[in-house]
């Protein structure tokens, strides 16, 4: 894999992080998104094929293209499916020229201390090496904070690097996710206590970058620091329930933010829709999330 090409694509390059990850919880809900109603399946595996239909129509669309696409999250048992004949992430990579990442956590526990830390995720190393393998580049892993509690907080933090240490141990760039919700009610207070306990974070890595993935900030810049600091290889965006024209105003108003968006990026295509009705849909929100993640 092309390693050295990959880093740079991925931290000086202009364009956006897909997130194309949506698991278990979240497949229904991107479905029926799509036009696709629970009595379209009866077993999971009938949903996978299906959102794996869904996904692999929009990487091989000429609107999902290397030039506006930094990247693409993938869900782990995409990393098992094949595009036009091609491995997922393979295909990604080489006709795209789009760096291929996966997301690694299990899940939320429950709400704790204003907060939910993710799951133990079983057999890690193994995923990390096979990830590898299959020639990922990096890796995503969400907790999600509730409200401003420093000591939630502190928690969601320590074991987001703790998982980091071990994905840079084997040789992939990890991308923590402390998502702040948008409901939270102090979710400017949440905010600066993240933040603060990122920056302490940061100080324990030696000789290798991570990269971010936040909520959309309250104030306007307020992330700057972090995407200026040497030990982050980028920071990205997520939508987090915003709309997709809200959450691109929001992202213009932060240089150096880019999107990592999921919703926000599928918002408007159907199942329904004819390729070039698709092509045209996916092209129109591509470019505004482009342009957004560019000014």
């Amino acid at each position: 894999m092309p390693v050295a090409e990959q880093l740079a694509r991925f931290t000086t390059g202009e364009g956006f992080i897909a997130a194309l990850d949506q698991s278990g919880g979240s497949t229904p809900k991107a479905l029926r998104m799509y036009g696709i109603p629970d009595d379209r399946y009866s077993t999971d595996a009938e949903m996978f094929d299906l959102i794996n239909a869904a996904r692999a129509r929009i990487v091989v669309s000429p609107a999902f293209d290397g030039a506006r696409v930094l990247g693409a999250i993938l869900f782990q048992g995409t990393l098992d499916r094949q595009v036009d004949g091609t491995q997922f992430a393979h295909y990604l990579w080489s006709t795209k020229g789009i760096v291929p990442l996966l997301k690694i956590d299990k899940g939320l526990r429950d709400p704790e201390d204003g907060v939910q830390l993710m799951k133990d995720i079983p057999d890690l190393a193994r995923t990390l090496d096979d990830a590898r393998a299959r020639g990922v580049f990096g890796t995503k892993e969400r907790s999600v904070i509730h409200e401003a509690d420093a000591e939630g907080i502190r928690r969601v933090v320590a074991q987001q690097f703790e998982v980091a240490a071990e994905v840079l141990a084997a040789d992939l760039v990890p991308i923590l996710e402390p998502e702040v919700s948008i409901d939270a009610p102090d979710k400017r207070d949440a905010e600066v206590v993240l933040k603060d306990e990122l920056m302490k974070g940061l100080e324990g890595i030696a000789d290798a970058q991570v990269a971010i993935k936040v909520t959309i900030p309250t104030d306007d810049g307020f992330y700057s620091d972090l995407i200026s600091h040497p030990r982050v290889a980028r920071v990205v965006a997520l939508s987090g329930g915003y709309t997709r024209d809200d959450a691109c105003a929001r992202l213009k108003r932060n240089p150096g933010l880019i999107a990592s968006f999921s919703r926000a990026l599928l918002d408007g295509l159907t199942d329904q829709q004819d390729d070039a009705e698709f092509d045209r849909a996916l092209g129109d929100s591509i470019e505004i999330i482009y342009r957004a993640s560019i000014a």
